[in-house]
């Protein structure tokens, strides 16, 4: 998962927006996809598939994000009074319900990925400090939440970004997740990555393909944050930078996280890295060195997580705030302290934060279920936006002056970003789909709120009908967790 900053683009002396280079700018897209999960992907991956699983998951992976990726940057270009978030491409294509749902699924999927951010952290602080296991002891959860709320009072007090920090987490991210690469390479078996090919599962294509799709949601984890890209745009020295900068940085991403994954199946077998305890990067890492890798890995998924929830904290109370300047949150949620930060959004996320690291103490593997819950409720939005970009090629609105063939291309892309969407909710299964259902349907009753406070109609009768089935689908899912059918 990314660790999403905003950042505009400072002011030169002279009053001028700075501009960056190509570099720079593919840099940031860099920075804004590579966060805790790329920790995971050696486990993840080998309790999934062998080396040709592998490959085939993240050649699928990495043309399905880019053609979302392509989606953001084409909307950002061709809708540009659009500026308020993931939500507001849903609200302007298919209605305000619509529009609430993606930024509430948003939020949701951004505060349970912050639950895998201190879950993760707790597990890394666990190598040095007994009792608090893989996260998921009483002793965590405590300390946990005395991360949360202190960082929750230097939000308030307007702590935004600071540029050490930054570099800090930057710096813990990629330095050790090159020298597992290094190591690995140099360690490299062949016999044993030969050895890995297949999975140890039957070679047909029908198991190939489950094995594929048994990847695809921690694959979309890794690259969640991929729509941040589009928000660099307005520092680029010109427009088709950003096009540039996004296909660089996201291949070097895809490159980093392929690579981590692969040499792993040439260190260990298939069945030790399907056992490796989280972070399974360290795991691999001693394997080779002995204990001084677990202990650089852990390091550096300490710093990293924990710098990563600070970024995520405040995008995701400006996923509440936006909308509620608008019409599809409570006026409540727009409210500023005297330091500019959004109280009321902040004091809202960490609240949720706060309620579901209680899930952590009931669930069989805490890190395993956030990063599907995180993934599989972040589908939905991105289904919506890859949806509006393809009705704006059908309906030619911002083609008039354009040529048939670029609007044949963008229809393309639009298509492959809806189907590769329908592909990974396919992927989730119905468990998370059905979880999920339990996080959106309440989120009904905000939106009620939001449109009686301005006096607007609730629903059309598409919308009605839409959230009678979410409802419905929600009240099943609570029944088969009663009678033990569906577990959390």
């Amino acid at each position: 998962m990314a660790d999403a900053t905003r950042e505009t683009a400072a002011p030169a002396a002279d009053g001028r927006v700075q501009t960056v280079s190509v570099l720079t700018l593919a840099a940031m897209v860099v920075g804004s996809m590579v966060g805790g999960g790329v920790f995971t992907l050696p486990a993840n991956f080998g309790a999934a598939t062998g080396v040709l699983g592998a490959v085939i998951a993240w050649i699928l992976a990495g043309l399905g994000m880019l053609m979302l990726a392509f989606v953001f940057q084409s909307l950002a270009v061709r809708r540009p009074d659009l500026d308020n978030g993931i939500y507001i491409y849903a609200q302007a294509g298919f209605g305000n319900y619509a529009g609430f749902n993606a930024a509430w699924g948003y939020w949701a999927s951004n505060v349970v990925g912050n639950v895998f951010f201190l879950t993760f952290a707790m597990a890394g602080l666990g190598a040095f400090l007994p009792g608090l296991g893989q996260g998921n002891t009483v002793l965590a959860v405590l300390l946990a939440s005395v991360v949360v709320w202190v960082l929750h009072v230097l939000i308030a007090r307007g702590v935004r970004q600071a540029a050490v920090v930054n570099r800090i987490v930057t710096l813990a991210k990629v330095v050790p997740i090159l020298i597992f690469v290094v190591i690995a390479v140099v360690s490299f078996q062949a016999d044993r990555f030969d050895d890995n090919l297949w999975g140890g599962r039957a070679h047909t294509a029908g198991s190939l393909f489950d094995e594929v799709t048994d990847t695809m949601l921690v694959t979309t984890f890794v690259f969640l944050g991929v729509e941040g890209a589009s928000i660099y745009s307005r520092m680029a020295r010109r427009r088709a930078d950003v096009g540039r900068a996004t296909v660089l940085g996201f291949v070097s991403t895809l490159a980093l996280f392929s690579s981590v994954t692969l040499v792993s199946y040439g260190v260990l077998p298939q069945r030790d890295l399907a056992a490796a305890k989280q972070p399974s990067m360290g795991a691999v890492l001693e394997s080779i060195v002995g204990d001084w890798g677990a202990t650089l890995i852990d390091l550096g998924v300490i710093v990293s997580v924990l710098g990563a929830y600070l970024a995520w904290t405040l995008l995701n109370a400006e996923v509440m705030f936006s909308p509620a300047r608008t019409e599809v949150m409570p006026r409540l949620l727009a409210r500023e302290n005297r330091h500019g930060a959004p109280i009321a959004a902040l004091v809202t996320t960490n609240i949720a934060v706060q309620l579901f690291l209680l899930l952590v103490l009931v669930v069989d593997d805490a890190l395993e279920f956030m990063l599907k819950l995180d993934t599989s409720l972040a589908l939905v939005p991105y289904l919506l936006v890859g949806a509006y970009a393809l009705k704006l090629t059908i309906t030619g609105q911002t083609y008039d002056a354009e040529s048939a063939a670029t609007r044949r291309r963008d229809r393309l892309v639009a298509l492959l970003a809806v189907a590769y969407s329908l592909l990974l909710l396919y992927a989730a299964g119905s468990r998370y789909l059905l979880l999920g259902c339990l996080v959106y349907a309440p989120g009904t009753l905000v939106y009620l709120r939001a449109r009686r406070e301005r006096g607007q109609r609730a629903f059309t009768r598409p919308e009605l009908g839409v959230c009678l089935v979410l409802w419905a689908l929600a009240i099943l899912a609570g029944v088969l967790l009663a009678v033990g059918v569906l577990e959390l």
